[in-house]
């Protein structure tokens, strides 16, 4: 079996259907199948840049 077919069964397990499998990054795939220990904690710093990257949109 090659990496690419048990790549796709492991995305089949997460259900990750084929074309959003083809669509992550290599990064998010490792963070998709990375054991939970090995995934980096989001700090509040790392939480205060996402919100001001992506701030809220006032209606």
């Amino acid at each position: 079996m090659s990496d690419w077919t048990a790549a796709l069964q492991r995305a089949a397990a997460l259900s990750i259907a084929p074309d959003a499998f083809w669509r992550l990054s290599l990064v998010e795939w490792r963070a998709l199948t990375a054991a939970p220990s090995l995934i980096p904690v989001l700090g509040r710093p790392g939480l205060e840049a996402l919100i001001d990257l992506y701030p809220d949109e006032e209606t």
